[in-house]
């Protein structure tokens, strides 16, 4: 099984999410009692501040246990060194994949400076996944025409819309060839619509685990649990929780 939405803590940041300081062993024994065998991590600093420090820690975290955690790094596009910075967490850090929040760093993504940081991406045979499911910025719809840019660049809607615009998001996935869709926060009423009708491979699933004021994760244990209630077919779960992420991750997993 794998969880395709986790984050490290924030270290550095003030954030109304909450949260609290774990390290590695904290964070794979969550997994262990979840049942999670792998899980892509995201920063959590990185979302507020996107700096090349934030990428070294996320990337540090991940190396305990290269095996099970597979890091994203984050950029701002607006910044200077963006595509230098994008380049390097691949190159040098040895990151899986590139996180955006255009949300929270407030950027379109219809913006320009996007595309050479997604040509960085699609080079080194990573993956982008952004935020979405909150307007004005991270609509399935605007993340979707990012995606159809650039279509050798597998691209992940974090969320699956969230509860606004799960729609939206479940029509894009199935009209743009590259675009993945994580259940991550989406209702339970959502992710059964959703399994039923979108193109084969193309649904993951993620908890948003690293933001609980516990070690443990609680929140993200409970939200394993309650696949159970869904009401899906067990070759959908398991499609979703093991054979759709590992054949876009392929060999970012040891």
């Amino acid at each position: 099984m794998i969880d395709f939405h986790t984050h490290t803590p924030a270290w550095h940041t003030g954030t109304w999410l909450g949260g609290t300081e774990f390290g590695p062993p904290e964070f794979l024994a969550f997994l262990d009692t979840a049942g999670i065998d792998a899980a892509v991590l995201l920063a959590h600093d990185g979302l507020f501040n996107a700096t090349p420090e934030s990428n070294d820690e996320l990337a540090a975290f991940a190396a305990a246990d290269p095996a099970r955690m597979i890091g994203f790094g984050t950029v701002n596009p607006r910044h200077a060194n963006a595509v230098d910075e994008t380049r390097r967490c691949f190159a040098e850090l040895g990151l899986g994949g590139l996180k955006l929040h255009p949300w929270l760093q407030g950027f379109s993504m219809h913006e320009k400076a996007l595309d050479p940081i997604c040509e960085v991406v699609t080079e080194a045979g990573g993956i982008l996944l952004s935020h979405d499911g909150t307007p004005p910025y991270s609509t399935p719809a605007q993340i979707a025409a990012l995606a159809r840019r650039h279509p050798a660049l597998p691209v992940v809607l974090g969320h699956g819309g969230l509860h606004d615009c799960w729609r939206e998001a479940l029509v894009v996935t199935c009209e743009t060839e590259n675009l993945y869709l994580c259940l991550c926060g989406t209702p339970p009423y959502a992710a059964r619509r959703i399994l039923a009708a979108a193109p084969p491979g193309k649904v993951l699933f993620g908890t948003d685990a690293g933001l609980s004021d516990k070690a443990g994760q609680d929140y993200a244990v409970a939200r394993v649990a309650e696949i159970d209630g869904w009401g899906i077919t067990e070759r959908q779960r398991e499609d979703m929780l093991v054979h759709n992420p590992r054949r876009l991750l392929g060999g970012r997993l040891r």
